[in-house]
């Protein structure tokens, strides 16, 4: 066992702390010495050698390994420096400065952590460190001055306290920040009485509250250094919560106005089968594209079973060639009456408006790679038989894995296999190669066939690069859904608007989530702000407690689910006790509370697979919801989807209907 927990150790040090950077060889041996299990949550041991923040309670995570290798090395910290530590937190970076200073002082303002940390750390042997419950901006003047001080909290600036109690020579490390949540690494090194800053990047860090930092409230502390007036984060959601209507209320929609003027509005869900995401969305889309002029509606789903779902909104003739759309596994996912009442809409709305600015609907995703290899032939077949042929002969290596392809990464072990990347990159840069002949049939044709061959250039390197595991697969997946979004507007014209339906783990900007700070996951949110700014809206969704449509397992069978209570350090479980049933939350609107809200807290992420058994390991990320999101939808109690079955088809139905039920 004291292996297995060293190698764990070991791979932590060379892979998330060395490999990005790190090279203070006195920092790697401390990291490499100090057991990071003894410091964590019990329950949580087997994650201590991830680069995670992991909760500590207190609404409080013990800082990921990378960031507190990252400070110590930016201090300078070495043999026979006396140390001060701001944010003692779970002690662990404390054991880790002790491994290599003579002295370290730690405070920590909250006393159950502080009581905790310094029982943690008497229990692993650093009797080289002191601990102090109370105000970190203070510093600790009995003990000053220190060679190095480190401060595991963001403050507006650098207390003025923490500054005098420098030594000569000495160094200072903290994130400072402002209201709006950018916060950079800042170094202070002093000589004699000047103070040399510099900045050392980007950082995420919760608030450093005291008298020279931020008042419990959010805003800066007083001057004079009163205590400030606390309320609590549920009380401020509850002021700042704007309730929402019924869903067939015009002032539903309405509400989301402020958005109206972006290029794309983002539109989340926290599970994939719960009745009131797709009904609030569908009334925020319904309204986007009647009152404001979105064309595109562009969701999680594959581009050809989509594609049969357009031609039937947009009056376009059916195919009938094709098999019935969403006949994959998850079916509930858009086969169910609440997509079925906004496709409906959406056909009935098209009618009165010119054919080449109908509202359309999108499939962005990778999966369906039988569907996508199908409609490219078919429309080669009709404009370039020989075309056609050329193809049949680059997919057929393709062909055994079309309806199971993840099994297509064993495959791609052998070297005939891995020449099928080539082939399918070849053929889809032939096929845009001939756009200008093949636009003169048929323009929407074309961007159908277009977006199959990439689908399928990048469905071939996703399921193969799926087997060997990692952040890799996701990216490609997640990218190709932002190209795929990029083509679109594209194709619809420079005034072109789009409304995008996916997860959370899509929609909410991956860098401010464990996604992207402990995994190097990016995602479609992410993506869209650094393309389009601030003409892009993220919008994410919750809820506390209700039933959902889910399976146990991939390929399983749809179940009616409890949703499990949201978890006491969650932001769901503020949202709950805010006492505020269904709202709107602004997260730009009011200042204080974006700045509480910027710690890291717990977020549930319900997908089509949903194990209440394991739910705090397999469904909670780490995020910092104001910079995740625009702006937050909460439910508070949900139901799950309705999925279509023969008892929903409608007699008389035209073959335009586009389930085929």
């Amino acid at each position: 066992m004291l292996d297995i927990v060293a190698d764990a150790r070991d791979r932590m040090v060379d892979v998330h702390i060395a490999r990005r950077g790190v090279r203070d060889k006195r920092v790697l041996d401390a990291m490499r010495r100090v057991p990071r299990e003894a410091f964590v949550e019990p329950g949580m041991e087997e994650f201590a050698y991830e680069d995670s923040p992991l909760p500590i309670g207190a609404q409080q995570t013990i800082s990921q390994p990378y960031i507190v290798a990252l400070m110590a090395e930016a201090a300078e910290v070495k043999p026979g420096d006396k140390v001060l530590e701001i944010g003692a937190g779970s002690g662990y970076a404390a054991a880790v400065l002790a491994e290599i200073a003579d002295r370290v002082f730690t405070i920590e303002r909250i006393p159950a952590l502080g009581e905790t940390a310094r029982t943690r750390l008497r229990q692993a042997g650093y009797d080289n460190v002191s601990l102090h419950i109370g105000d970190g901006t203070r510093g600790w003047p009995e003990e000053a001055p220190f060679d190095a001080i480190l401060v595991a909290a963001g403050g507006p600036d650098v207390p003025q306290a923490l500054r005098e109690q420098l030594a000569p020579g000495g160094r200072l490390v903290m994130p400072v920040g402002d209201e709006s949540g950018e916060q950079s690494l800042i170094k202070v090194t002093r000589t004699g009485a000047r103070f040399h800053e510099e900045r050392l990047g980007g950082v995420r860090f919760v608030p450093l509250i005291g008298e020279q930092g931020w008042a419990e409230d959010g805003s800066r502390a007083a001057t004079d250094h009163r205590p400030s007036r606390t309320r609590s984060l549920p009380e401020m959601i509850a002021e700042a919560a704007e309730p929402l209507p019924d869903f067939d209320d015009p002032g539903f929609g309405a509400l989301f106005k402020r958005f109206a003027d972006r290029r794309v509005v983002l539109l989340g869900e926290a599970s994939h089968g719960t009745s009131e995401f797709y009904r609030a969305r569908a009334a925020i889309s319904r309204y986007l594209i009647k009152k404001h002029g979105f064309e595109i509606l562009a969701v999680e789903a594959d581009w050809p079973d989509a594609a049969a779902i357009d031609r039937y909104v947009r009056h376009k003739p059916a195919r009938l060639d094709g098999e019935p759309p969403f006949q994959r596994f998850p079916t509930w996912m858009w086969r169910n009456i609440e997509v079925e009442a906004l496709l409906d809409w959406m056909r009935t709305h098209n009618v009165g408006v010119a054919a080449e600015k109908r509202a359309g609907f999108y499939g962005l995703d990778i999966y369906n790679m039988h569907g996508s290899i199908a409609a490219v032939l078919a429309y080669l077949d009709k404009v370039d038989p020989q075309a056609a042929s050329v193809a049949r002969e680059r997919y057929g290596c393709l062909t055994p894995w079309q309806r199971d392809p993840a099994t297509y990464g064993r495959a791609v072990l052998s070297k005939g296999y891995r020449k099928c990347e080539e082939a399918v990159i070849a053929q889809c840069r032939d096929l845009l190669q001939r756009h200008l002949d093949y636009a003169g049939h048929d323009g929407d044709s074309f961007l159908d066939a277009a977006q199959n061959a990439r689908l399928i250039a990048s469905a071939e390197r996703y399921y193969r690069i799926m087997y060997y595991g990692g952040a890799e697969s996701w990216n490609l997946r997640d990218t190709h859904m932002f190209e795929t979004l990029e083509h679109l507007l594209e194709a619809r014209g420079p005034s072109s608007k789009a409304i995008v339906w996916a997860h959370n783990s899509h929609i909410g900007d991956a860098r401010f989530t464990d996604m992207g700070t402990a995994r190097g996951e990016l995602n479609v949110g992410q993506l869209c702000r650094q393309r389009f700014g601030d003409q892009a809206a993220l919008i994410g969704f919750g809820t506390h407690a209700g039933t959902v449509a889910a399976a146990t397992d991939w390929d399983g069978d749809m179940e009616i689910k409890q949703v499990r209570p949201s978890h006491r350090d969650s932001v769901e479980r503020l949202c709950h006790d805010s006492g505020v049933s269904r709202f709107l939350l602004d997260l730009g609107r009011d200042a204080a509370l974006r700045h509480r809200l910027l710690e890291p807290l717990l977020e549930r992420f319900i997908g089509v697979i949903y194990r209440p058994e394991s739910e705090l390991l397999s469904h909670y990320s780490d995020v910092s919801l104001p910079q995740q999101f625009d702006a937050y939808v909460w439910f508070d109690e949900t139901t799950a989807v309705t999925p279509l079955g023969p008892e929903h088809a409608r007699p008389g139905a035209p073959d335009t209907y586009p389930f085929g039920l």
